[in-house]
């Protein structure tokens, strides 16, 4: 029912099949994938796309990239993945395709003096993006860190002590929306690409799971479909985008997106909303009246691994 390109599926295994803006094709990455890499590491490499491929259907393997598609194409492709998700899972799911609004970047801000650790943001996120519920999924991670070090290696993820502990401090972290994001630049097939409203997608249906983006986030940002995602009926959330917080398929990476399902509605991002504390500022960074704007010019704000020159959108501040 998606959209395919102009060669027909019985194309050579070389043709164009899923062409991007670039003339990059899936078949030709995986093979230059392969050049690169060496026979052993890359067969491990794409390993779990050999467990889902027999799931791919034909127009999902020879949809276009999501900067290809027409509005109509679009429109097919949506419905095939609600009345997927209605089959599958007995859900009526509604997948919009909101579009970054004119005038508007994205940024996030957040309070370390007031945040106490709670991980109500993971929760929130975790329910919010229909995460897998076996693996407790989420796309923040909060780090408790000890009083006046940065290094994230020195922090702990797995703490299961009642917080807020007055010796340590936390910090979530979460995907840092840069403006020089080393994760598309790595991607072979431009999977994953940084909108002008700041914030950094991936087309699920385009991804061919090489987590190279993985490899090259500094920030340990980036999640990996390695089972189907599983997700009660019940649990989840109809509301949906289809570069945001659609059902995933297995194979495939994943990441925050700021929600971008809410936030390009106007609403805040969930992880925000479900912060106790006030901790968290979300905003425009070009409005000038807009309340992030007020903290990074009153406050020491910094960001993390500035030295690595990626420029994050994700800003770190406290009080004192």
């Amino acid at each position: 029912m998606s959209e395919s390109p102009n060669s027909p599926p019985e194309a050579s295994p070389d043709s164009a099949i899923g062409s991007d803006p670039g003339g990059m094709t899936r078949r030709t990455a995986l093979k230059l994938a392969g050049a690169t890499l060496g026979a052993a590491a890359f067969a491990k490499a794409i390993a779990p796309i050999a467990d889902w491929a027999a799931d791919v259907s034909v127009d999902e393997f020879l949809q276009k990239h999501y900067r290809e598609l027409t509005p109509e194409a679009m429109a097919k492709i949506i419905a095939r993945l609600e009345a997927d998700a209605l089959e599958e899972h007995g859900v009526a799911v509604h997948i919009a395709d909101p579009k970054p609004q004119p005038g508007v970047k994205f940024g996030y801000a957040l309070n370390l003096s007031i945040c106490v650790g709670c991980r109500r943001c993971a929760e929130a996120c975790h329910k919010e993006n229909n995460h897998d519920r076996p693996s407790g999924n989420s796309y923040i991670r909060v780090y408790e860190m000890q009083k006046g070090t940065m290094d994230l290696a020195q922090g702990n993820v797995t703490y299961t002590h009642p917080v807020a502990d007055p010796e340590k401090y936390y910090m979530p972290v979460q995907c840092q929306q840069c403006d020089n994001p080393p994760c598309v630049d790595v991607c072979p097939v431009e999977a994953t690409w940084k909108e002008k409203d700041g914030i950094v997608v991936v087309d699920y249906n385009w991804c061919i799971g090489c987590r190279y983006c993985e490899a090259a986030c500094p920030y340990h940002a980036r999640r990996f479909n390695w089972t189907k995602p599983e997700v009660p009926a019940e649990e989840i959330n109809p509301v949906q985008a289809y570069l945001s917080n659609r059902l995933r398929p297995q194979g495939v990476m994943e990441k925050c997106t700021y929600c971008l399902h809410r936030t390009r509605e106007g609403k805040l991002p969930a992880c925000l909303e479900a912060c106790p504390t006030g901790a968290r500022v979300f905003g425009n960074l070009l409005d000038p009246e807009s309340e992030i704007r007020w903290v990074l010019a009153n406050k020491r704000v910094f960001v993390l691994k500035e030295e690595l020159g990626t420029r994050p959108s994700f800003f770190y501040f406290f009080d004192k």
